[in-house]
């Protein structure tokens, strides 16, 4: 008789290849040591679908999954590949593409939907965890909703009061989700040539929930079934997220919780202290952390971490609540994406409170293995394992469920083994910036403006401006690709700004401290970073924020010289390691938007040519902007170089200028 086979024992990775971060690395050992698997062995022993990655994979009704996949010679003459519907290759590449940019649209759209709930209530005066602390920002967003600031009284005009706008501005907001006619009310802070292109293409979003709605009807079996219309979709469902849900949650956390200017913290799994109760926050949802914030730096909360052996409480943060928490308190931040199931194998973790998108089911397993308590917040965000705790968010007793959060964490610090380890790397970062600091930075409380940005875009000391953002990805080495990306931008002049983990990962290099530009930058770039004091890479928030990009060309364009629309600039984007469906839509929303936007990793278009093709060259003679993939993180760098280069050769201004010394009467006359 035979004998049975032995199973083979899984493969775990190489932590050296796996990441270029130390702390990673070291938890990566420690956590094999404890036959504990993460993300980064899973990412060996399971390879992704090579026909799901070309997006040619249909599986939108149940005669399939139909799977067409690329000849390895390529397509000769006629592609007459088909699903068992007749759907083409083209057909079901852009049902797929379009598909993720509903799931991403919806993710960050609904962030806003929640925002804009919270808002109301506090607009109500039904809550009071929640007020409104930035009224200069509410002054200046409500003429954008059409909601006025001043009013008529016996023909004298005078300021509304402040209640009355918030309430106003909130309704008006919450009806961009769903109002039955008309257009979004933010696509005319658009530069007017791109409105102008958008109303031509028919690509004007109605409401935010409508074109998501639209994706999935158009996308079912038997319905749209031409690559191009289904693009017109998706491009409308985009344009309803970067122009609509994500810039309105921006904005109305801005008014709600603060907004943003710069600030010290630092950033890396070192931030966590074994003497103190660590809590850290996940996901992407500010509502509830922001209540927790406050509640731990309490020193009711304080005394009692005291009573029970603790120095003190420290938070730290992972993915873009860290991001939402760094920008307006200074949180520091633990963590990426990939790393979020090393901070509980640190073993020195109390609690890791969670609520939305970016989170791994997994955290339940790894938190079984040490004391940590694993704490979901969100109705739509649960998970199956027994021991994870839910306690459920309500803005009406926001103030109650971060107490009791905070309160359960200390008493856990009791709970926890001798067996730490805590990896004693940490950077410090500059974070915090966004449309209205970078004004400042360049020209004063006074006479702030993006003049003087241009002129130093013009004059050559700085090339052009690289929005670089996104995701981490398992099936490449975590960090690599963002970093060399940056780095190679700013040797070349070209400032970054970044959002999301691309942030993080530059906050954990030491990318985000005024000093970096001396090492790392190109001499033009170094002069404005020394002169101004900024970081040559500028932090803008978490995802949800790619909206101040979008707002800081605008601003860019306005200020002239660099053409009349944000496909003049010369500009790019960029997302080095992106993961998720959120990268897809942002993606798409730059692209419509006027922006050469780069991918790295893969593209799920690449088994349709002809639909590949469209995007990645058709698309820009529609929008200005257009799709494009590059592997190889210092190519990626290049080919936006080139894209910035071409458009600084179209604007006229690519060749070296003398400099100049004006008097007064040169500059007055330049005035006039």
């Amino acid at each position: 008789m035979a004998e049975s086979k032995k199973e083979k024992a899984p493969k775990v990775c190489d932590p050296k290849e796996a990441s270029i971060d130390l702390g990673t690395q070291e938890l990566l050992a420690r956590a094999q040591k404890m036959g504990i698997d993460t993300v980064f062995d899973r990412a060996v022993n399971m390879k992704p679908c090579a026909i799901g990655m070309q997006g040619i994979c249909c599986k939108n009704c149940s005669m399939g999954p139909c799977r067409l996949p690329l000849p390895k010679g390529g397509i000769e003459g006629e592609d007459n590949r088909k699903g068992l519907c007749g759907a083409t290759a083209n057909t079901i590449a852009a049902r797929n593409f379009i598909r993720m940019i509903a799931g991403g649209a919806s993710a960050h759209s609904d962030h806003g939907r929640c925002v804009a709930e919270v808002f109301l209530s506090a607009a109500r005066k039904e809550t009071t965890a929640y007020q409104i602390k930035d009224t200069e920002k509410l002054i200046a967003m409500a003429p954008h909703l059409g909601v006025a600031t001043t009013v008529e009284v016996d023909g004298e005009t005078k300021d509304r009061e402040i209640d009355e706008i918030a309430l106003e501005v909130a309704e008006v907001a919450i009806r961009e989700w769903g109002k039955p006619e008309g257009e979004l009310l933010y696509l005319k802070r658009a530069p007017k040539p791109l409105y102008e292109k958008w109303k031509k293409q028919g690509v004007l979003p109605r409401n935010i929930d409508r074109e998501i709605v639209e994706i999935m009807h158009r996308t079912h079996m038997g319905v749209d079934q031409d690559y191009k219309n289904l693009m017109k979709q998706g491009t409308r469902a985009a344009l309803a997220d970067g122009w609509g849900g994500s810039m309105l949650a921006t904005d109305l956390q801005d008014v709600l919780f603060g907004t943003p200017y710069p600030l010290q913290s630092e950033a890396n799994l070192g931030i966590m202290k074994e003497d103190h109760v660590n809590i850290i926050v996940h996901g992407h949802e500010p509502i509830l952390s922001e209540v927790i914030v406050a509640v731990a730096q309490s020193q009711e909360m304080l005394d009692y971490a005291a009573s029970k052996g603790a120095k003190g409480i420290q938070l730290g943060g992972i993915c873009c609540t860290a991001n939402e928490m760094l920008q307006r308190h200074g949180i520091p931040t633990a963590a990426t994406f990939l790393q979020q199931e090393l901070a509980i194998i640190t073993g020195a973790c109390d609690a890791m409170v969670v609520d939305i998108q970016c989170i791994m089911q997994n955290l339940a397993n790894v938190a079984k293995c040490f004391h940590t308590k694993l704490i979901t917040t969100h109705p739509i965000a649960k998970m199956e394992q027994d021991n994870v705790i839910h306690i459920e968010f309500d803005e009406h007793h926001a103030l109650e469920d971060a107490k009791r959060i905070v309160k359960m964490s200390i008493d856990n610090f009791a709970n926890r083994g001798a067996d730490v380890m805590i990896p004693p790397y940490k950077t410090k970062q500059v974070a915090g910036f966004g449309v209205e600091s970078i004004q400042y930075h360049l020209g004063g409380t006074f006479r702030g403006t993006y003049y003087t940005l241009n002129d130093n875009i013009i004059n050559g000391r700085i090339r052009g401006i690289a929005g670089v953002v996104g995701c981490n990805n398992a099936r490449t080495k975590h960090n690599d690709g963002h970093i060399k990306v940056v780095k190679e931008l700013i040797k070349n002049d070209v400032i970054v700004l970044t959002t999301g983990c691309n942030a993080i990962a530059c906050a954990m290099e030491g990318l985000l401290t005024p000093e970096s530009a001396a090492v790392h930058c190109g001499p033009g770039l170094a002069e404005i970073c020394e002169t101004v004091g900024i970081p040559p890479v500028l932090h803008l928030g978490s995802c949800v924020d790619n909206s101040r990009i979008l707002l800081a060309a605008t601003e860019v364009v306005k200020a002239g010289g660099l053409g009349n629309d944000i496909c003049d600039l010369p500009a790019a984007g960029s997302a080095p390691e992106w993961m998720s469906e959120k990268a897809i839509s942002i993606g798409h929303y730059f692209v419509a938007s006027g922006v050469y936007t780069v991918f790295g990793v893969t593209l799920p278009t690449s088994g349709a040519p002809v639909f590949h093709d469209y995007i990645s060259k058709e698309m820009e003679k529609i929008y200005g902007g257009k799709w494009d993939l590059e592997v190889d993180p210092i190519k990626h760098a290049h080919l936006m170089i080139a894209h910035i280069d071409k458009k600084r050769k179209e604007l006229g201004i690519d060749k070296a200028r003398e400099r100049v010394m004006m008097d007064m009467a040169s500059r007055q006359a330049l005035e006039a």
